[in-house]
């Protein structure tokens, strides 16, 4: 089955608004979007979010993310954001799970899990997170840990809901270290999480959903891990807080599918 390819950009704690036009400024101006046979997204910080839809007014090409969300709908929850406030915003997908969020927050599988099921009913696409640590993959635990974040993730999520749905793997030791995984370990694990979603909601659904990698992607690497079976496309952190490294993954990742 062809699965088009998603290339998401995950600035983290990096751009605020100024930046966040120039950005979308100098990518526009180097790219044709009709030409990538791909979806392209960028997930700013919240505070950027604002200008991110102003500047891509009249680019449909690139879709919006939020990189987290409330399990909540609204009250007394300082510092979080609602769903619904990231619709008015245009966003399209969320990202969730993400190590960072699970290791710096606390984040659990739960949390996760209640996050998922908020976004799916606002109509956000969840890019869901998973991925093993180092001491969890040197102890042969890579599926024990794997199984356990997708069963728990996405516990009570309609097969409906799951077709709107991205995972992204990221190993937890490849993520801003600079080591990526090799093209065999990131299509091993691919594969096993395909695997999982055919366990849980049959072999159409594990067919169709996108799995993307993350970790330490970049130009020189991309055409390689894209060019696996099971990978369809990057979530990418910090090399795509240049436009031209962004466009040149995506470029040389799409001529691999």
């Amino acid at each position: 089955m062809s699965r088009k390819p998603i290339f998401a950009a995950n600035w983290k704690m990096n751009k605020g608004p100024s930046e966040t036009e120039d950005f979308v400024k100098s990518f526009l101006s180097k790219v044709q979007l009709q030409n990538l046979n791909c979806d392209v997204v960028i997930a700013p910080p919240f505070v950027s979010l604002a200008k991110l839809t102003e500047a891509l007014h009249n680019h449909h090409g690139i879709q919006i993310a939020a990189q987290n969300c409330s399990q909540f709908d609204s009250g007394a929850y300082t510092g979080e954001v609602s769903v619904l406030m990231l619709r008015e915003f245009f966003t399209h997908y969320v990202i969730l799970g993400h190590s960072e969020r699970r290791a710096i927050f606390g984040e659990t599988d739960a949390v996760i899990n209640a996050k998922i099921k908020k976004a799916r009913e606002a109509n956000l696409k969840p890019i869901f997170c998973i991925g093993e640590t180092l001491a969890e993959r040197e102890a042969g635990n890579l599926e024990t840990v794997l199984r356990t974040q997708v069963n728990a993730g996405l516990e009570g999520v309609s097969e409906k809901d799951l077709g709107d749905i991205v995972i992204a793997y990221e190993p937890v030791w490849a993520i801003g270290t600079g080591v990526t995984a090799t093209s065999e370990q990131a299509q091993e694990a691919h594969a096993f999480v395909r695997s999982l979603i055919a366990d849980l909601y049959g072999p159409d659904a594990a067919a169709k959903i996108r799995i993307q990698y993350g970790g330490s992607v970049k130009p020189n690497n991309a055409a390689e891990l894209m060019a696996c079976p099971d990978i369809d496309g990057a979530l990418i952190g910090g090399a795509a807080l240049d436009p031209q490294s962004f466009l040149d993954i995506i470029r040389n990742g799409t001529a691999a599918e």
